[in-house]
């Protein structure tokens, strides 16, 4: 599988998703006063690794909040199984389901096919955590094929509250060509 990767410094896709809590979410657009947006891609109920990822990100979504940075985690489960999942975190951010697979290959996500049994409707992404500035310009990415390969958040927040605090910009890292 090859796909288009965004690269950090350029333009991050506009994807629009539909929300949990009604109504849709855009990817790639923070919104309600934000002006930076993280979001979090994660494999979807089957997998209970994400549930505790998702956990962790409720417990910095606070400390994101002070930055003005908007949380947002998002599956290719259907509404229901994301309801079901998500039941479990209680998040303090919104969640959105239904990424479809044109929509992770434009992310660059891996993508997996259901296999050994697993509890899943379809092909669904990888781990993902993309963190977006206020011009829609892609600041860092991590993306995974496996979801025990994923940033540790305390490290996240560290880094974004030295970058929020800069007085002056600086390029995207990993822009070298």
């Amino acid at each position: 599988m090859s796909s288009i990767k965004p690269a950090p410094g350029e333009a991050f896709p506009i994807i629009e998703v539909p929300s949990l809590d009604g109504g849709s979410i855009q990817l790639g657009e923070a919104s309600d006063g934000y002006d930076w947006q993280l979001i979090v891609v994660y494999r979807g109920k089957h997998c209970p690794i994400c549930t505790l990822y998702l956990r962790e990100v409720n417990e910095i979504a606070a400390s994101l909040k002070e930055l003005r940075i908007e949380v947002v985690a998002v599956s290719a489960d259907s509404k229901e199984r994301a309801t079901s999942q998500i039941a479990e975190v209680s998040p303090s951010y919104p969640v959105a389901y239904g990424l479809t697979i044109d929509q992770m290959q434009a992310l660059g996500l891996y993508i997996s096919s259901p296999r050994h049994g697993i509890d899943v409707e379809g092909p669904f992404a990888e781990p993902g955590l993309f963190v977006v500035n206020e011009d829609r310009e892609l600041r860092m990415v991590d993306v995974s094929n496996a979801p025990f390969l994923r940033p540790q958040l305390p490290s996240v927040v560290s880094g974004l509250r030295f970058m929020r605090g800069m007085t002056e910009a600086f390029p995207a890292n990993g822009t070298y060509a």
